[in-house]
Formats: C-alpha cells, structure tokens, sequence
C-alpha cells in the first residue's frame, strides 16, 4: 500500500470514482454511484463524501451523513457507501477510509456510526465486521444495521 490520503470528492476525481470496478458479484449489494453522490446536492451541509487516493490514482470512495437533528438515531451518524477499486481490496483501503470517517463522527461530537446493508454471501458484512461494526437490527426490508460505537 502506498500513501493513503483522502479528498473532496469534485469535478476532477467524480469520472474516476464513477469508474471503479467490482469483483464479480458484488453489484448485486451496491446502488450506483451516481445515487450517492446526488446526496451532496440534496444534503450539502450533513453530506460527507470523500475519495480515497494512493498517490495520486483514485482507488476508493466513501459517502456519509451526519445529522444530529434526524428523527431515527440510525440515520444520525450513517456510512453510506464504500467502494474499493477490485484490483486495490483487500490492501487496507477500505479499513483507511473507515478510520477516517469515524475520526470525522469524533469530531463532529458523534457517539456511534451506523451502516445498513444486505447480507449474502459475496456481500460487505465480514469487512463491516472486521472494522468492528456490530449488528444490532434490521431494517423493515431485511437488511443489517450495524453499529460502530465511538
């Protein structure tokens, strides 16, 4: 791995985090990334998105919400989305940005960070575990929410 670093997302690096690829099978548990990225338009002042560089090649991308104010605690303090280039997993990319956005909740004053996804196999759940996320419910479709608590 080599130096690891986040930006803001912008017009310079979005066709690059557009363009990050996927393992076989993993589309399945992952909207697009346009979905995300809209997010910044709707909600500019609790979107957090940021791409993750190893030097200056994009190989990640992660997109959060922190809103103190939202009527469901789980929605609070929220990792929406986390992607690794397929030829970058597995280097520590993913754990990289994870750190990074539970360091921002601390100092946003946040006490815990949630994630919601779909369990399966080829799915996100062994990572979220590895990084210390903890199931504690699911949602009204059947998907995980998971917590870190900071």
């Amino acid at each position: 791995m080599g130096d690891l670093r986040l930006v803001e997302l912008s017009a310079s690096t979005i066709v690059a985090v557009n363009n990050l690829s996927l393992k076989p099978g993993q589309e399945q548990f992952l909207a697009p990334v346009s979905y995300g990225i809209a997010a910044t338009v709707v909600n500019p002042t609790t979107t957090w998105q940021r791409v993750v560089l190893d030097g200056d090649t994009v190989v990640g991308f992660v997109s959060a919400n922190f809103d103190p104010e939202l009527p469901d605690e789980h929605f609070r303090s929220i990792l929406w989305r986390i992607n690794v280039d397929a030829d970058d997993q597995g280097r520590g990319v993913g754990r990289f940005a994870v750190k990074s956005l539970l360091d921002e909740a601390r100092e946003r004053g946040m006490d815990h960070v949630n994630v919601i996804y779909e369990a399966g196999s080829g799915g996100p759940e062994a990572f979220f575990e590895r990084v210390g996320f903890t199931p504690v419910g699911e949602t009204e479709y059947g998907e995980v929410i998971a917590e870190f608590r900071l």
